[in-house]
């Protein structure tokens, strides 16, 4: 819910900017993940117009802007993950909603900003159609940097953004990375890591709810990571170099940028 200004600059909290990047990929429903706790505040935003003496007081134009929130919002369905118990089981909570189809996942505190006319998820989905198989969106990192994502390696397949993933490690040490981690055609010291937009097929839920049920947790949580790169063994998996740049938000220094 932290207020960004967009490219037309309108205020907008963050997930109606999520929200409208994954639009962009033509999904067709949107599940957003919240606490119980917080379903009010989601609800009143997208799901409840305003008063009718507030909406009479509204321009033209925000009175249309209002309308297209309420159209956005009859679109998203919220799930609730009260126990905070890491990434994957935030995703595993959406495993009844997607109703065993393939699904975009963005995360929620993460901002997308394309590099030229197609949107990140756009392309992202692009791949996904070309290839039939789980995609994950990919950036280029330095050395110093990869402690805080998950890195793939792989070998390029098409036109050197198009990858097929042969491994993934979640944060990986940095002498592992050197040795196991190293993709053709990057800047020295520069890794593939992800981007934050993934496509995946249904059967990630399966791995999962396995982990889950027998407890099977990294550093203290649920990931989804591991059980990425376990569908990336079993079913395929392809790597998508993202032209744009993701920022996370709950960082100050990229929430500023």
């Amino acid at each position: 819910l932290f207020p960004v200004i967009d490219r037309e600059g309108r205020i907008k909290p963050a997930i109606l900017a999520i929200i409208e990047e994954a639009l962009s990929a033509n999904v067709e429903e949107i599940g957003v993940i919240i606490q119980s706790a917080d379903r009010g505040i989601f609800e009143d935003f997208l799901h409840t117009p305003p008063g009718i003496e507030n909406f009479n007081k509204l321009s033209r134009a925000n009175q249309e802007y209002s309308q297209y929130i309420l159209e956005l919002g009859s679109r998203v369905t919220f799930i609730t993950q009260d126990i905070q118990d890491g990434f994957g089981h935030a995703v595993f909570r959406a495993r009844e909603w997607v109703n065993g189809e393939p699904f975009l996942l963005l995360l929620g505190d993460h901002l997308y900003e394309s590099d030229g006319e197609s949107a990140c998820a756009r392309q992202l989905m692009d791949v996904y159609e070309r290839c039939n198989t789980s995609v994950v969106g990919l950036k280029v990192s330095p050395a110093e940097d990869i402690r805080h994502f998950g890195v793939v390696a792989g070998i390029w397949e098409r036109e050197d953004f198009i990858l097929t993933a042969t491994e993934i490690a979640e944060k990986p040490e940095l002498e592992y990375a050197r040795e196991k981690l190293q993709v053709d055609g990057l800047p020295e010291n520069h890794y593939l890591t992800l981007f934050g937009q993934y496509i995946l097929k249904p059967q990630i839920f399966d791995y999962l709810e396995e982990n889950i049920s027998h407890n099977i947790r990294e550093r203290g949580e649920f990931q989804l990571t591991s059980c990425i790169d376990r569908l990336r063994r079993e079913d395929g998996l392809a790597g998508c170099l993202i032209k744009g740049k993701a920022f996370d938000i709950g960082n100050p220094e990229a929430y500023l940028r």
